[in-house]
């Protein structure tokens, strides 16, 4: 199997191009490659397909093979993957996720590559039953919840899939996220598992933030994660709705467009790692 490994600040995936070869178990495929040790290492596997709904799909996995509906990190370099191998000339693309259709604006660089995106990442979800969290009300902002023997004020949100946002009053470097997150990830309150953002609040246009991704671990910063971040943070009083996160891998500006579209933007970089290939 060809494969390019790209990153996001430090999000890295391996990439393939679906439209040429595929493999005969993803879900297998996925664990494999994403192994640190034993293989190419990734926080997970992205195919890029045709599609007819958009210019291309992003069908991604996470490191223990599930299917993930979205990653922001991921889809800026699906963006940079099809135009620096010619796959398109545009720098306006529409890119279909289990999270519906995404709109990206590619940035390119002095030697004509793309050097980053901005994503259009849609309206956040607030419902608790869509998110889903199975918690009561309109919005969980600011809920007490046991998790271990500690209790959070929980702010929930999806970005098309589920984040639970945390401020919690401690400096989140720390924070041992090893124990931690998969408190969070797998208490009965969210019945698809959660992604799970602990942040410290720097003033009202910067937040910090560590991230705990279901099915992957800590990982070094997260699009959709910061996007949730972002929101919950404008939600709470904290910021405003334009905010840039400071992730372990790097900056993502977020802008949340509250008075007009409700959709949510998200501006970073795009890097290829190195490609090769691997026996599958």
């Amino acid at each position: 199997m060809h494969f390019t490994k790209m990153q996001g600040i430090g999000n890295d995936y391996v990439y393939v191009d679906g439209s040429k070869e595929r493999p005969a178990d993803v879900s297998k495929t996925a664990v494999m490659v994403s192994d640190r040790h034993f293989g190419i290492g990734s926080d997970g596997l992205i195919l890029i397909n045709p599609s007819d709904k958009a210019d291309f799909e992003m069908e991604m996995y996470n490191a223990d093979g599930s299917r993930g509906k979205m990653c922001g990190n991921g889809i800026r370099c699906v963006g940079k993957y099809v135009y620096d191998h010619g796959l398109t000339n545009k720098t306006t693309i529409t890119v279909d996720t289990l999270a519906g259709v995404k709109t990206l604006q590619l940035t390119l660089g002095e030697d004509g590559k793309v050097s980053a995106a901005r994503v259009d990442m849609g309206e956040p979800i607030l419902k608790p039953e869509d998110i889903p969290v199975k918690l009561s009300g309109d919005r969980v902002v600011a809920v007490p919840k046991s998790f271990g023997n500690m209790l959070y004020e929980i702010t929930c949100v999806s970005m098309g899939n589920p984040h639970c946002v945390v401020f919690p009053g401690q400096d989140i470097k720390d924070m041992d996220l090893e124990k931690i997150g998969p408190i969070f990830e797998n208490d009965p309150v969210f019945p698809e598992r959660v992604n799970t953002e602990f942040i410290n609040v720097v003033n009202d246009h910067e937040i910090r933030m560590r991230v705990w991704e279901r099915g992957s671990g800590e990982t070094w910063a997260c699009g959709t994660g910061a996007c949730a971040a972002a929101v919950a943070s404008a939600l709470n009083g904290y910021t405003g709705t334009e905010v840039t996160v400071h992730l372990l891998g790097g900056d993502l500006h977020i802008e949340w467009d509250r008075d007009n579209t409700n959709h949510v933007f998200m501006t970073g970089p795009a890097a290829e790692v190195f490609e090769g290939d691997i026996d599958v």
